[in-house]
């Protein structure tokens, strides 16, 4: 098949294989290595090890117990015990955050299993669960982020522009992730999982934090937060930050793709009579993305290379108010305005968002909970691109109309439990959507929990399906030259819809053991393909005639994925913890009846997901305030992005000389020089790189 250049700039690069060939000597050392520390703590389980002193901190904020009981929200939208809750929950706290020297969310989620996560570039990741990663470019249309609630879900290509969702990282609370559907309760494209950011409470954030570091890929980077009460009552913090990241290695020598961000926000809560709250938080943004596009155009020779910053902008205002009715009844109330404006080399784009959710949780009976709520969603878009870049209409405004509910009943007090609930939603691309599900959990025992579960949910169309006119150059040469055009058409592409099924087991035979596994089998139908229309010629001077290939959006693939999780936490000593995680996931997808496949959609979906995925993560505290944790991860082979499998290992050395100063110095991608992750875009494929950097952060009240 003929190169296309899409105007979009999304063309498959191949990967390159950068890795020495010590590589598989020194994963082979770093297993045997942790295999010999493991035995030593085993067999040091008795003896008495100096202690860290109190300056440095316990190896974690929470023992193995707390993080068995830790409260999550994302599941029911309302507080649960992690142990407790009858899905494949996994929590990333700020310790894991702290001690992983991550400087991004995309990062942070590599360590929850389940989660693919891979670098596209200096700027762009490609994030995923449960595989579905490329069926639109580097975006997953099949996953829901939220950040404190606020859905970060871009209705216009349908994904998730992971470069514009950014956070000062020491004032997340924690993220936790549903991997499988979570559409009962937060609706449509929280299809495979929903990935939820939740930021610290203000009165937890009192005082000065200052950070600042540099580095060989981080070039400089800093942040600074004060957080401050006015009485009792109202307590707030502002915050700002900022980055310059160093381009990524490029095959050709051209470093184009560096990129710097500046990001402020503030966030204010107060208690106020009769057991009333109101939380009022919002940020604003601005950086430059640096990127080189290859676009089509109709004039010879017919496509163009540009290499030009991507603009990046925007902001949001959250409110949420909620009233204590009584002690079995309490509401809440969300609301909150999105802004985003991206300015590319192909087009430009403003969209607005404005959400309004009223929630109610009731408590009829002892150890039963009833969860319903309202809401409404109106999103606004305005596109302008390239002449072979079309969104028909160019301005479009979109309304979503919801309703859920779910509740909660003991079928045997403390240990068989039955959650029944439902979305239904309104939306201007498919119409009326029904969201069901069913979960049981089992505890047999205090320290065991079984559960199940069977959940309908749905990816509704979004403008890239519907509105778009996306022209690519298949044969420039030809006469008259041939171009490829998908075409998005309301008629022809539909809801895509899932069948999940779900079977865990969590258990803790000891204090300092726990071991979680999960199995999903998901069966898939009206999936998005690529179908083939009859050729035509178009004719607009002074542009020469042109033949037009035409291709439609539509939902003729189907098919089923399944896989499992599984992760281990052991706290070998106070001072030492060890997580594993692995994850096996396998797609198989066919075309329905009558269709074709040319551009080889179902085959690339099938193979840009890895088959095994594995981590090793080791948290020690040592005497004299130092901290010494890394993390050491395989991926498997993505055979459709030409990329190979891989290993790469991430340090951290921290000290603290004073009880709230740390100082760190952080290795990351440490077992090759530079090595590809994904195979994406009109650049031709990026690789990432080792790098160093060191960060000083410094608090106080």
């Amino acid at each position: 098949m003929r190169k296309i250049e899409w105007s979009v700039g999304l063309r498959r690069g191949v990967g390159v294989d950068g890795r020495g060939r010590g590589v598989r000597g020194l994963i082979t050392k770093a297993i045997a290595f942790t295999v010999v520390l493991i035995g030593c703590g085993a067999m040091a389980w008795s003896e008495e090890m100096p202690q860290p002193s109190e300056a440095s901190g316990s190896l974690t904020e929470l023992s193995l117990e707390e993080l068995m009981n830790v409260e999550v929200v994302t599941y029911s939208k309302s507080p649960q015990k992690w142990f407790d809750t009858p899905a494949a929950v996994y929590v990333i706290t700020q310790e894991d955050i702290r001690r992983a020297g991550v400087t991004s969310i995309p990062e942070a989620l590599r360590m929850a299993p389940g989660v693919e996560v891979y670098r596209v570039n200096s700027s762009q990741w490609v994030v995923g669960i449960r595989g579905f990663t490329s069926l639109t470019g580097r975006l997953s249309p099949s996953l829901l982020v939220l950040i404190d609630g606020r859905s970060a879900y871009s209705s216009l290509f349908a994904g998730v522009f992971w470069e514009v969702q950014d956070l000062l990282l020491e004032d997340v609370e924690r993220i936790e992730i549903i991997r499988g559907p979570g559409g009962t309760l937060w609706g449509a494209n929280a299809v495979n999982g929903v990935i939820n950011i939740i930021t610290k409470h203000s009165k937890e954030t009192q005082g000065g934090l200052f950070t600042l570091g540099a580095g060989t890929e981080e070039r400089d980077f800093g942040g600074v937060r004060y957080g401050g009460a006015v009485g009792e009552k109202l307590h707030y913090r502002v915050y700002g930050k900022f980055f310059n990241r160093d381009a990524t290695f490029h095959p050709d020598g051209d470093e184009f793709d560096d990129w710097r961000m500046a990001q402020g926000g503030f966030r204010a809560d107060l208690d106020l009579p009769n057991r009333n709250a109101l939380t009022l938080q919002g940020d604003l943004y601005s950086g430059k993305a640096g990127q080189r596009t290859t676009f089509t155009t109709y004039q010879p020779p017919f496509s163009q290379t540009v290499e030009k910053d991507t603009d990046l902008s925007g902001g949001n205002l959250s409110l949420y108010f909620n009233h204590v009715q009584s002690e079995r009844s309490d509401w809440t109330v969300k609301f909150y305005y999105d802004r985003t404006s991206r300015r590319t080399p192909t087009f430009q784009d403003d969209q607005d968002t404005l959400d309004l959710e009223l929630k109610n949780r009731f408590l009829p009976f002892a150890g039963q909970e009833l969860i319903w709520g309202i809401g409404y969603r109106l999103t606004s878009d305005d596109f302008n691109g390239v002449s072979t870049t079309v969104f028909d209409p160019a301005r479009r405004a979109d309304s979503l109309y919801s309703a859920f509910a779910q509740y909660q009943m003991p079928l045997i007090q403390d240990r068989l439990l039955l959650t029944l609930g439902s979305k239904f939603e309104h939306n201007d691309y498919s119409g009326f959507e029904v969201q069901p599900s069913g979960r049981l959990l089992w505890k047999p025992r205090p320290d065991q929990a079984v559960w199940t579960s069977v959940t309908r949910a749905v990816r509704t169309p979004s403008r890239l399906e519907h509105d778009s006119e996306l022209t690519g150059v298949t044969n420039p040469a030809a006469t008259p030259p041939t171009f490829i055009r998908v075409i998005g058409e309301d008629a022809l592409f539909d809801s895509e819809r899932v069948v999940a099924y779900e079977l865990g087991y969590r258990i803790q035979p000891m204090h300092r053991l726990s071991f979680e596994a999960a199995a999903f089998y998901n069966r898939y139908t009206k999936l998005l393909s690529l179908q083939p229309g009859a050729p035509f010629t178009e004719s607009f001077p002074p542009d020469p005639d042109r033949v037009i290939v035409p291709f439609f959006f539509e939902n003729r693939v189907e098919g089923h994925t399944y896989g499992m999780e599984f992760m281990s936490d052991w706290q070998v000593r106070e001072w030492w913890r060890v997580n594993v995680i692995y994850t096996l996931l396998q797609i198989d997808l066919t075309q329905t009846s009558g269709a074709v496949d040319p551009l080889r959609i179902v085959a690339s979906t099938e193979k840009t997901n890895p088959h095994h995925q594995a981590g090793l993560r080791s948290l020690m505290a040592l005497p004299g305030n130092v901290e010494l944790d890394w993390f050491l991860r395989y991926v498997d082979k993505l055979p459709s992005q030409a990329i190979k499998q891989y290993y790469n290992l991430d340090l951290r050395v921290g000290w603290h000389p004073m009880r709230d100063i740390e100082l760190a110095v952080v290795g990351q991608n440490l077992l090759d020089n530079h090595h590809p992750e994904f195979g994406g875009g009109s650049a031709g494929t990026a690789e990432v790189e080792r790098g160093v950097y060191a960060k000083v952060t410094a608090q106080w009240k």
